[in-house]
């Protein structure tokens, strides 16, 4: 196999979109002992082509060998490093609502190469207390960490009057990037940050579409066979 080389200038949303799926069904084939993989037979597990996986992987390097597929274990690999997943990326967590706590308490960041090391709020009751090993500090103490710290990522997740005003003092900071689950497009365009926005209702409402285009069609072969 050869490593991952030079990844292009751009890369399309769309395949990086792609890379943690390929991710997650690597990890699920090692799990199930397969060593290697045709981009056929990936292809097929995934719903997609396999010129497509091919085209996907050629942003990146060669991973296969033709006529033995794709080495399960070492694309895997690969594709964890382009992910930056071997980076050990600082993270903070800002806003310990129901959001923020259920992440600190669920979410395993460094299973995926992220390293969570405070949480910052206002509120009296909050401030001071460990949540699953991570201290909630007074946002008034935010810029101590950065003084003292690399802080590569913040997870802004505080209410929607403040999103703005919250991600502008981050970038200020040095932040690199916000994942935002404070379902407002934060305004800080001109900032070099790079942004990942979670709608939750997104998917819903995609999910919506699809069963209301489902439901439409079988009402109209219903409509159909009732005429015949």
């Amino acid at each position: 196999m050869v490593g991952y080389l030079v990844k292009q200038a751009k890369v399309s949303n769309n395949v990086i979109r792609r890379l943690p799926r390929y991710l997650r069904k690597l990890d699920e084939l090692k799990a199930a002992g397969v060593d290697r993989i045709s981009s056929g037979e990936l292809g097929r597990q995934m719903g997609l082509t396999s010129s497509q996986i091919r085209q996907d992987f050629s942003c990146f390097g060669e991973f296969g060998q033709q006529g033995y597929g794709y080495n399960v274990t070492g694309l895997r690999g690969e594709i964890a490093s382009i992910l930056g997943m071997n980076r050990d990326f600082s993270v903070i967590l800002v806003g310990v609502g129901n959001i923020g706590r259920a992440m600190i308490e669920n979410f395993c960041f460094e299973q995926y190469g992220f390293h969570l090391v405070a949480a910052y709020d206002v509120r009296p009751e909050v401030v001071g207390t460990d949540i699953s090993g991570i201290r909630v500090h007074d946002i008034s103490e935010l810029p101590r960490i950065f003084d003292t710290s690399r802080v590569d990522l913040a997870v802004l997740s505080v209410p929607k009057l403040i999103a703005n005003k919250a991600a502008r003092e981050l970038v200020e900071h040095g932040v690199k990037g916000i994942w935002n689950f404070t379902n407002v497009e934060l305004d800080i365009a001109e900032s070099e940050a790079i942004v990942e926005n979670i709608h939750f209702s997104d998917s819903l409402l995609a999910l919506g579409y699809y069963l209301s285009e489902k439901l439409d069609s079988e009402a109209a072969a219903a409509a159909k066979n009732a005429r015949q």
